[in-house]
């Protein structure tokens, strides 16, 4: 038998993402509670609508020697090694009533876009670009991902790496495969990822700290996207999602490199209805059903160089004051809602980028002037 192999580096992590993303992330319309279908590394099953009564002690042991023995047939994992790792998981009740609470009150999107677009996240933002300039370089370059769409991924889901969470994801991953069973199926899938890449990547089980939902690092990678996903990308011989920026910043851009990010594409563009218009309001598919060309033939107005057959997709958001805006996305902006099956949360992470890039850009032309104090 194969012995689990859990190395002992100690993963640090910042503090807990979710106080804001709870609120800030609405329930994902396809979430990610069916394996077959993409796995996100933001977007986990939505909390149940009613608590759920947890099993007992005996139907818990039940489903860990259930498991150990899935583990030790179809992985080859020694029974009693992963007996002994089990043991030490806790069943965390905070983690059960996180999920448990009732669904958030859905966020209209002009109070959505407020919570990422704030001064400070772009200040911030523009700092850690400063900061890392060299890694976002190089990794944008090397899978052809705009440079501000990974900044601006980390910058909502972990404020650029200071919110990675502060669960062991050993407890977290433990207490809602065997002791929530709304959603034991897709979190016991994602354990058995989370052990299989402890052994792959020599990880300390017991010291890899995430989300209440097993969330990991910088981009909060579920364990089967990290293990899928995630990239050595300086070539040190591991991926390090939470201290190796690298690594952190690389697995996003590989992300969306798999995808179907297009290198130097167009992501959305605001349009407006002519006065014409008699269709109906948009349903907002994250699926690219409609064209350029058949959503221009609708009545919509709106500017890019794509050709009429490109593949779009109509979105219509809540507007300050009433009413809708209405927003075209593209491919690139289909593969940012693969991170996040949200088209709030899409448009806020591109908004977000944009201006980050912007404040970039100016700090940058400014230390590059002539006797400029920051040279």
């Amino acid at each position: 038998m194969m012995a689990v192999g859990f190395g002992r580096r100690i993963l640090g992590v910042g503090c807990a993402l979710w106080a804001y993303a709870a609120v800030a992330q609405e329930p994902a319309s396809a979430p990610a509670s069916t394996p077959a279908a993409t796995s996100s590394p933001a977007t986990t099953p939505p909390p149940a609508a009613t608590p759920a009564p947890v099993p007992s002690a005996a139907a818990i042991a039940a489903s860990k020697a259930a498991f150990v023995d899935k583990m030790v047939k179809q992985h080859d994992f020694d029974r009693a090694e992963l007996t002994a790792l089990l043991n030490e998981a806790q069943i965390v009740q905070s983690v059960l009533d996180a999920m448990s609470k009732p669904a958030e009150r859905v966020v209209p999107w002009f109070q959505y876009r407020k919570i990422f677009l704030t001064e400070e996240r772009i200040a911030a933002g523009a700092q850690f670009w400063v900061d890392h300039a060299k890694d976002i370089e190089s990794v944008a370059q090397r899978y052809g991902v705009a440079p501000e769409m990974i900044v601006a991924i980390v910058g909502v889901e972990t404020y650029f790496g200071t919110r990675m969470g502060k669960y062991r994801v050993l407890d977290a991953l433990a207490t809602l495969a065997f002791a929530f069973p709304p959603r034991a199926t897709f979190f016991s899938s994602e354990l058995e990822q989370f052990v299989l890449l402890a052994r792959e990547e020599h990880l300390d089980a017991t010291a890899a700290l995430g989300s209440y939902a097993g969330a990991m690092g910088a981009g909060q990678f579920i364990p089967s996207s990290f293990r899928k996903f995630a990239v050595d990308a300086d070539d040190d011989g591991k991926r390090d999602l939470w201290n190796d920026w690298d690594d952190a910043l690389g697995s996003v851009a590989n992300y969306f490199k798999a995808s179907g990010w297009q290198t130097g594409q167009p992501v959305v563009e605001q349009a407006s209805r002519s006065p014409k218009f008699k269709g109906a309001e948009p349903r907002n598919s994250m699926d690219l059903k409609d064209t350029v060309g058949s959503l221009r033939h609708d009545g919509y107005v709106f500017t890019t160089d794509l050709p009429a057959e490109a593949p779009a997709a109509l979105f219509g958001l809540e507007a300050a004051g009433g009413g809708s805006e209405y927003w075209v996305g593209f491919n690139n902006f289909h593969v940012i809602t693969r991170y996040n099956r949200s088209p709030k949360y899409a448009l806020a992470a591109y908004e977000l980028g944009r201006a980050i890039r912007a404040r970039y850009e100016a700090r940058t032309a400014v230390a590059n002037e002539p006797g400029s104090v920051e040279r």
